[in-house]
C-alpha cells in the first residue's frame, strides 16, 4: 500500500487548462473520490496519476517515489475503466490472469531457461486469480467469456484484474457508470466491502455525487481543472466552502437565495434570519437545505404557497413560491399538502448558510456571533 501525492499539477490542452496547480494528499489505505461535472479534471488527475497522461507542470508522488519519469507499467497501480476493457476471445480466468503473465513469466524463453521457477509463478498466479474470483463471487464464471457475462459480472471480473495484481494502488474512472441503478447500488456496496477487506489506497472517479457521498473517506470536489473542497462527505455536506459545493452536494441541491441585509438580518420573504458578523456585503447568499424545512418549530417560521408535489414513497419534494422566490423542500410523506394553498415551515437559524455574493465563498459564524433560536410560533428572531 502506498499513499499519494500531487503537488501543484496542471495539465494543458492548448490553450485549454484542463488540470490548475491540483494540490491533494491522498493518505495510505483511504477511499479518495474525484467528484464534479463532466469537463471538471477528475479523469485528467486520474490518468496523471496512473501515468496514462503527462502533466505540464507539477509532480506526483506515489509511496514516497517521484514517478513523473516512470512508465505506466512500473508505477505498480492497476486502474479500472468504465468500458471494463476485457479481452473478447478470452475467457475470465484468462482476462484476470493476463496482466501477471506478462509481468511474472516475461517471456517464452525465460520459461523455457527457468522451468522449474516458471511453474511455481504459474502457480501463484493460478492462487491468485482463484482468490480473487472467490472473494468477487464469480468462482463459477472463470470458464466463461465476456460476451456470455451480464454487465456487473464483467465489472467484476475488471475487478479482479486489478486484485490479482496486488497494486499499492487502485484507480477507478467510472466504473460503475454503464449499470443499471439497482446494481450500481448493490456494486458499490460491494466495493466499500472490497476496500475495507484489502486495505489498498483507492482513488475514485464519478460525477456522481450520490456514490461519492456513500464511498468516500474524503472527497476532492472539482470545477473547471480547480479544487473546490477537499473534506469527509458529512463535512462537505454540513460545512460547504463555496456555493458551487454547497449546490453540487446533496440531493435535491441546496437552495441559493440572494437577499439583502440590513441591521445584521437577512430577509426571507416577510422573515429574516442573523447573518455572521463577517459579512461585509449589504447583499448575501442565504443557503437553506431541503431537509431543513420542517412543519413545525422552534425555527424561523416562512409562508410560501405550495406550487408542485412529488411524491417519492416515504417523502416528498415540494416546490414553493415565497413571495416570487422558488424554493424546494423535502418533506415526510404523511405532511399534508393543497397545491396553490399557504403552508407555514419553520427553519432553525443555526441549519442555515451564507455566502458572499462575488467570491461565492462561505461566511461562517464566529463564536460571539448569537444565533438564537426563535420560539415556536416567531416569523424572526429572539
Amino acid at each position: 500500500m502506498a499513499g499519494v501525492r500531487l503537488d501543484r499539477v496542471t495539465k494543458q490542452f492548448g490553450k485549454v487548462t484542463a488540470l490548475d496547480s491540483f494540490s491533494l494528499d491522498v493518505v495510505d489505505g483511504e477511499f479518495m473520490v474525484f467528484v464534479g461535472p463532466s469537463g471538471c479534471g477528475k479523469t485528467t488527475a486520474l490518468r496523471i496519476i496512473a501515468g496514462l497522461e503527462e502533466s505540464t507542470s507539477g509532480s506526483v508522488t506515489i509511496g514516497g517515489r517521484v514517478v513523473d519519469d516512470i512508465p505506466a507499467k512500473d508505477r505498480d497501480i492497476a486502474m479500472v475503466f468504465q468500458s471494463y476493457a476485457l479481452y473478447p476471445h478470452m475467457t475470465v480466468y484468462q482476462n484476470m490472469a493476463f496482466g501477471l503473465r506478462i509481468r511474472l513469466l516475461k517471456s517464452w524463453w525465460w520459461q523455457l531457461t527457468h522451468g522449474a521457477e516458471a511453474k511455481q509463478r504459474k502457480q501463484e498466479i493460478d492462487r491468485r486469480v482463484k482468490e480473487a474470483a472467490d472473494l468477487l463471487g464469480i468462482d463459477n464464471l472463470l470458464q466463461r467469456r465476456p460476451r456470455e457475462l451480464s454487465g456487473g459480472q464483467r465489472q467484476r471480473v475488471a475487478l479482479g484484474r486489478a486484485i490479482v495484481r496486488e497494486p499499492k494502488v487502485f484507480l477507478m474512472d467510472e466504473p460503475l457508470s454503464n449499470l443499471d441503478a439497482k446494481l450500481r447500488v448493490q456494486t458499490r456496496a460491494e466495493l466499500i466491502r472490497l476496500h475495507r477487506r484489502l486495505g489498498i489506497t483507492t482513488i475514485y472517479v464519478t460525477h456522481d455525487q450520490t456514490e461519492a457521498m456513500t464511498m468516500g473517506d474524503r472527497i476532492a470536489v472539482l470545477k473547471d481543472g480547480l479544487l473546490q473542497q477537499v473534506a469527509t462527505p458529512d463535512e462537505l455536506y454540513r460545512r460547504p466552502d463555496n456555493t458551487f459545493v454547497a449546490s453540487f452536494i446533496g440531493s435535491p441541491a441546496m437552495n441559493l437565495i440572494e437577499t439583502q441585509t440590513d441591521g445584521g438580518m437577512a430577509k426571507l420573504g416577510d422573515s429574516e434570519f442573523p447573518v455572521p458578523s463577517d459579512a461585509a456585503s449589504s447583499k448575501i447568499v442565504l443557503g437553506i437545505r431541503p431537509e431543513e424545512f420542517r412543519p413545525d418549530g422552534p425555527g424561523v417560521e416562512l409562508r410560501p404557497v405550495v406550487d408542485v408535489v412529488e411524491p417519492l414513497g416515504a417523502t416528498k419534494t415540494v416546490v414553493l413560491n415565497l413571495k416570487g422566490q422558488n424554493l424546494v423542500a423535502s418533506l415526510d410523506a404523511d405532511v399534508e399538502l393543497i397545491e396553490g394553498e399557504p403552508l407555514s415551515l419553520w427553519v432553525k437559524p443555526q441549519s442555515v448558510h451564507f455566502f458572499d455574493v462575488a467570491s461565492g465563498e462561505a461566511i461562517r459564524y464566529n463564536a460571539g456571533d448569537a444565533v438564537a433560536v426563535p420560539k415556536e410560533g416567531s416569523s424572526g428572531t429572539t
